[in-house]
C-alpha cells in the first residue's frame, strides 16, 4: 500500500470516533495502522477500507524492544481510547518513532471537578492528571502533541449518551427528567470529532496546542431529548421528577444493581450548562460541527 501523506497509527480504532476516522484517513491519502487489544480485530463500518490491523499484546505494551526493528516507522498517531490508558503506550509510541500525537480527552475534566459525587470528582482529576502527564512526556521526548477536549460525543447508534436515551424512549415512549432540565448542552457528532483529528495531524498551527471540540448548536437538555423523540417518530412525553424527591429516592435505588452507580449529581447536571467555545478549533482546524439532528444511522438498532 502506498500513501502520499505517510502512516498514521490509531489507538482506540474500534470506538465510534474510530469507525468514522479510518475511512477519512484513507480518503486523505494516509496509510492507516489500527491497533486493538482484541485478538481478532474486526474493522467496523468500513469493510472495504484498506486498513492494517495489529493486535496489542501485553509484551508490546510492557517492552518497547518487542516492537520489531523491521516494522515500519509510524510518525503520526491518533489516540481515541480513554486518556488515562495513554501512558501504557508511551514506550510503544517511542519505539515506532512517533513525531506527532493527537489525543482526544473530555470536557468532564471541567464539568465534573466540583461535582457533588466523589466518583465524578475523581474522574475529573484523573483526566486532568493524565492530560498533564501526556503533555510533559511529549515535551520530554520532543514529540509534537495536540490535545482535543470533547463535549458529549454521539453517533452511529453506539454512544453511551444519546443512544441510551433513545433506547429508553423507544422502549417506554416517555423520558424522565429531573427538575426543569434546562441545562445547556453542545453534543458533538463522532464524525466531526474524527474530522478534527484528521486536520490536527496535518496543520502546523495545531502543534503543541489544546482545543475544545464541541457541537455546532447549543440547546437545553429538554430540547435535546425532544430532538431524539422526533428522530424516533414519537411525540415528546416527559415525566418531571422534583430534584428533592430524587435526592431522597437515590438512597433506595442504589440498593439495586442497575442503579448502583446513580447519583444525585447525575440529576443535578441536567440543570447545569455544559458549553464550550470551539472558536480556536474552527480557526486552526477548519472545525465546523453540525447541528444536533439525528439520522437513522445515529439511532441504536432495534433489539
Amino acid at each position: 500500500m502506498t500513501a502520499a501523506k505517510g502512516c498514521v497509527g490509531v489507538i482506540g480504532a474500534t470506538s465510534i470516533v474510530g469507525a468514522c476516522l479510518l475511512p477519512m484517513l484513507v480518503k486523505e491519502g494516509y496509510e492507516v495502522v489500527a491497533f486493538s487489544r482484541q485478538e481478532r480485530c474486526v474493522q467496523p463500518y468500513s469493510a472495504d477500507t484498506p486498513v492494517i490491523w495489529k493486535h496489542l499484546t501485553k509484551s508490546i505494551l510492557s517492552n518497547q524492544s518487542n516492537v520489531s526493528t523491521t516494522e515500519k516507522k509510524i510518525s503520526f498517531w491518533i489516540h481515541l481510547a480513554p486518556i488515562w490508558v495513554l501512558p501504557e503506550y508511551f514506550s510503544m509510541l517511542s519505539a515506532y518513532g512517533a513525531r506527532h500525537i493527537v489525543a482526544v480527552s473530555s470536557t468532564s475534566k471541567v464539568t465534573k471537578n466540583s461535582s457533588a459525587d466523589s466518583h465524578e470528582r475523581k474522574l475529573a482529576e484523573r483526566l486532568a492528571v493524565n492530560e498533564e502527564g501526556f503533555v510533559k512526556w511529549a515535551e520530554k521526548e520532543k514529540i509534537n502533541y495536540t490535545l482535543l477536549s470533547s463535549t458529549m460525543i454521539y453517533g452511529l447508534g453506539r454512544d453511551e449518551n444519546v443512544s441510551v436515551i433513545a433506547s429508553f424512549i423507544r422502549r417506554f415512549s416517555f423520558f424522565c427528567v429531573f427538575g426543569a432540565a434546562l441545562g445547556l448542552r453542545q453534543p458533538v457528532h463522532a464524525r466531526d470529532v474524527a474530522f478534527a483529528c484528521v486536520n490536527a495531524i496535518s496543520r502546523s498551527a495545531a502543534i503543541n496546542r489544546f482545543y475544545h471540540i464541541s457541537g455546532g448548536e447549543i440547546l437545553n437538555y429538554r430540547e435535546m431529548v425532544c430532538r431524539i423523540f422526533s428522530a424516533l417518530g414519537k411525540t415528546p412525553r416527559f415525566i418531571q421528577i422534583p430534584l428533592w424527591f430524587f435526592r431522597c429516592a437515590i438512597f433506595i435505588l442504589r440498593v439495586f444493581p442497575p442503579f448502583r452507580h446513580w447519583s444525585y449529581a447525575m440529576a443535578e447536571r441536567m440543570n447545569q450548562d455544559l458549553v464550550f467555545d470551539h472558536t480556536e478549533a474552527s480557526r486552526d482546524l477548519d472545525f465546523s460541527p453540525r447541528k444536533f439532528y439525528l439520522d437513522q444511522d445515529d439511532l441504536p438498532k432495534n433489539n
